[in-house]
């Protein structure tokens, strides 16, 4: 199951997450994994902070944090954090509509937990790449004008 939460903050998910469940399921099924369990928790600059303060030890902010709490290969149980306030910041330095970069997130997340990761350069690109390619996945199948 995936569920949405909102900690810290007055925003509406609904207009942006209608097919997200959808989508989030194929691509872990294109990655050869499955969901049992994430909790996406849409939450405020602050909030996300203290967060990444207590667990991480990282004094910063930033638009995302993945907690993996899978117990067996393949079978992915997650919560993961995203800012708003990145996101919508984000959306507009990269000069992308929100919805964008709101997906591009949530992608992100989790290609962590399918164990991709970018504290390399050569890392960085791969999930840019993929996160692009699932982005055009979500645009040419999910989303309804």
């Amino acid at each position: 199951m995936i569920h949405f939460f909102v900690e810290d903050s007055n925003f509406d998910h609904s207009p942006y997450t209608a097919f997200v469940p959808s989508w989030l399921y194929e691509v872990s099924s294109l990655e050869q994994n499955s969901i049992a369990e994430i909790n996406y928790v849409f939450c405020s600059d602050q909030y996300l902070l203290a967060i990444n303060q207590e667990f991480l030890q990282h004094d910063y902010l930033t638009d995302i944090i993945t907690f993996d709490n899978s117990e067996a290969p393949n079978i992915l149980e997650a919560d993961i954090f995203i800012s708003i306030d990145r996101v919508s910041e984000n959306a507009s330095h990269f000069h992308v509509d929100f919805l964008e970069e709101f997906l591009r997130v949530m992608v992100h997340g989790l290609l962590h937990l399918f164990g991709y990761d970018d504290h390399s350069s050569s890392g960085e690109q791969q999930m840019r790449d993929l996160e692009n390619n699932y982005l055009h996945l979500y645009f040419e199948k999910f989303h309804s004008f």
